[in-house]
């Protein structure tokens, strides 16, 4: 088997690569080692829906353990991995919340003295930024002064709940900066999006398809105009000729059987985790250390956002439960870094729904009883009355967060199981509290009855940092368009090449990245 182009991975980045190569006339093969699923097969319809989100549907590959999971030793992080193997990746089960980075997050260096200025700007990653919001259909309410201008969003911004607005006035009369959500969901009919019926099950995959994932917007695409996606097709290593050059990639099928694809060039999609894990595991006389491995910084500078939520319980029902799991309104007030505070960079927050009755449930307000007729009551006075701010931490890089392979486990097919070393620095966890505080006041704020907070240590939803991008080969794993210092015809085009993490979602960046990638090699192309 032979194509052009290989990719590595069915998710986010992959998809947005493979549908500009395949649109610009390439011979796309891309191997995704989860299968395909589909809007008819999320749980989010059924009455058990928050149920099937502990199990089958969990966004920890541990915890969920399908067929197209691998294990991750995380014994030793701080925070658990929450990503998604299957056409679509984690765009299936992300809440599609949209936003850009702030100029600001690809200069921390120049500007703050932490992390490292990239090797590119904000203005050049603009136009990337216009034409992904345009293909993954993003409605949002254009003007927002805590942002950089734009260019508008395709769509008008999604209804916000009464509890949202009730939110929204409290920051008004705070004059603490708000604004109405940007998010990657339909709020009327765009290309195979149907409109958001605000059912709040988002988490699980979208049933109505107004959410944009990959497998939705970006796969039908491609594969219309020839490429072709290898379900059940796990990679254990990438191939490489005499010479050095990528040649291509080694995988396992469904039955155990081995195959080799041979590519013109290979590009990795496996995102901040399984990237590393695969250059790691790539091993040759050539390549001692992994592939593209010369700097020795293939899986350092893991980066997460360390996250906790604000709960403010209100005297009367809401329904809270319903709405986009999106951002209904965001704060950056406090984003980036104020001189007065004990901690460089900021936190992002965002407003969402409170969850289902097992939510309610499960988790229990502190020195409440978890059964019996206290747990009727708490979900009684809890459902529905319920607002979220959800706080997302940025995250600065440390060398010493890294990803490493196994030295005895394997996954189902032999291949080495990645190993996490991650703890959350003082700098996050200062951020975070501060954070966390503000977000109780803007709750008191808006009339809550009783207010908590709590920092989630399980919702590492966005692996960051393990290939970082630079100038400099000892610096640094591939250049500012994804392809590897040591290695020709080798990309990397996930999130593992972010120099930062910001505190904003990185779902955006991370598609305008790869946009931009996927311009340079069809402008490189070989005829």
């Amino acid at each position: 088997m032979r194509c052009e182009a290989l990719i590595i991975g069915a998710g986010l980045s992959g998809a947005v690569m493979a549908r500009r190569l395949a649109e610009a006339g390439m011979d796309v093969i891309c191997l995704e080692q989860g299968a395909r699923h589909g809007s008819k097969a999320y749980p989010g319809r059924n009455a058990d829906w928050e149920l099937a989100s502990m199990g089958q549907w969990h966004p920890n590959p541990n915890i969920r353990k399908a067929p197209g999971d691998y294990p991750i030793d995380d014994s030793r992080s701080d925070i658990k991995p929450m990503m998604f193997n299957g056409v679509g990746g984690s765009t299936i089960l992300y809440g599609a919340q949209w936003m850009r980075f702030l100029p600001s997050d690809f200069r921390t260096r120049t500007l703050d003295g932490v992390g490292d200025d990239w090797p590119i700007t904000y203005a050049e990653l603009a136009p990337f930024y216009d034409r992904v919001d345009r293909a993954f259909g993003v409605s949002g309410a254009n003007g927002d002064p805590a942002q950089a201008r734009h260019a508008d969003y395709p769509m008008p911004a999604l209804p916000l709940s009464t509890v949202a607005e009730r939110v929204a006035a409290a920051h008004n009369r705070l004059n603490w900066h708000w604004w109405p959500g940007s998010n990657a969901i339909a709020s009327q009919s765009y290309g195979a999006m149907r409109p958001c019926v605000q059912r709040g099950v988002c988490g699980t995959g979208c049933p109505e398809d107004a959410k944009a994932s990959v497998d939705i917007t970006h796969w039908p695409v491609s594969e219309s105009h020839g490429a072709r996606l290898l379900t059940g097709a796990r990679v254990s290593r990438i191939t490489h000729d005499a010479a050095g050059h990528a040649s291509g990639a080694v995988f396992t099928d469904r039955a155990g059987v081995e195959h080799a694809i041979a590519a013109d060039i290979t590009i990795v999609a496996a995102n901040a985790v399984g990237t590393p894990r695969l250059l790691l595991a790539s091993i040759s006389a050539l390549f001692p250390q992994g592939l593209a491995n010369g700097s020795g910084l293939v899986g350092k500078r893991l980066m997460f956002h360390p996250f906790g939520r604000a709960i403010g319980l209100f005297d009367e029902p809401m329904e809270t439960w319903q709405g986009h799991w999106g951002q209904q309104i965001y704060s950056l007030e406090f984003a980036e870094t104020r001189p007065e505070l004990d901690f460089t960079r900021g936190a992002k927050w965002n407003f969402g729904p409170s969850g289902g009755p097992l939510a309610a449930a499960l988790f229990p307000w502190p020195g409440e009883a978890k059964w019996g007729e206290a747990l009727h009551d708490h979900v009684a006075a809890s459902l529905g009355r319920s607002a979220v701010w959800g706080v997302i931490c940025e995250d600065l890089p440390e060398e010493a967060n890294h990803v490493d392979l196994h030295p005895d486990r394997v996954d189902a097919d032999g291949n080495p199981v990645p190993r996490l070393h991650y703890r959350i620095s003082e700098n996050s966890a200062r951020m975070l509290r501060y954070n966390l505080k503000r977000a109780e006041e803007s709750l008191w704020e808006a009339g809550a009855q009783r207010v908590m907070s709590v920092a989630l240590p399980d919702f590492g939803w966005h692996p960051l940092g393990t290939c970082r991008m630079g100038s400099d080969p000892a610096q640094s794993v591939v250049d500012s368009f994804g392809r590897t210092h040591d290695v020709p015809g080798l990309y990397v085009i996930d999130g593992s090449i972010l120099v930062t993490g910001s505190c904003a979602n990185p779902a955006a960046t991370i598609a305008a990245l790869a946009l931009r990638s996927a311009d340079h090699i069809v402008a490189t192309r070989s005829h």
